[in-house]
């Protein structure tokens, strides 16, 4: 990352609008000074709501929650929506609705739904992206999936595995345009919207 981006972020505070201990990771990667703060918002299902426009929406919620609180500061909000069809699949939480997920999965495409906000109220700032991941799944039987959940228990990722880890060897392919995005949050925009405020054109 360039030096410019690292020390003019420095000067201009920066926080993660997320408790999600991927999404702080990933954005540690960049090397920028930041805080996180939990937006707590509503993240109730609304009727007839696409999966991509739903991701979109809570992003933009999630950073405006704590721009509010700080004003001053440039926000990071990010979400993630998993659908299968039409069909929205959360976290699952617990093994049988980890089960129930993967058998679903098996031998079909999912597509995760990665959207991130920045804003900045003073700043005037509202960015907005959405990325797409293809996850190509093998065709599993219940005993490979009853030996994945026993090895990783992916309770709190969408769709019940985690692809930086062995639910890797559950996909034929993935189809990313920023391996980053599927983690949680998509780097490559994220550095680019912020290398846009911090360090703009001369």
């Amino acid at each position: 990352m360039p030096n410019s981006l690292t020390s003019a972020g420095a000067r201009l505070p920066l926080f993660l609008a997320s408790s999600s201990k991927y999404r702080r990771e990933l954005l540690e990667r960049l090397r920028l000074p930041f805080a996180c703060e939990n937006p707590a918002i509503d993240e109730a299902l609304r009727a007839q709501e696409a999966p991509r426009e739903r991701a979109a929406r809570l992003a933009l919620a999630k950073a405006r929650s704590i721009a509010e609180r700080h004003p001053e500061a440039l926000v990071i909000g990010s979400d993630q929506v998993c659908a299968l069809g039409a069909t929205i699949l959360r976290k699952p939480g617990n093994a049988s609705v980890s089960r129930e997920q993967l058998l679903a999965l098996s031998g079909q495409t999912a597509v995760f739904y990665t959207a991130v906000a920045v804003v900045g109220v003073q700043a005037g700032l509202w960015k907005q992206h959405v990325d797409e991941t293809r996850c190509v799944f093998r065709r599993l039987t219940a005993e490979e999936i009853g030996a994945y959940i026993d090895a990783e228990q992916a309770f709190d990722c969408a769709g019940g595995f985690k692809v930086e880890g062995l639910g890797i060897g559950l996909l034929e392919k993935i189809e990313a345009s920023d391996p980053t995005a599927l983690i949680g949050l998509p780097l490559i925009w994220t550095a680019s919207a912020l290398r846009a405020v911090v360090s703009p054109p001369r």
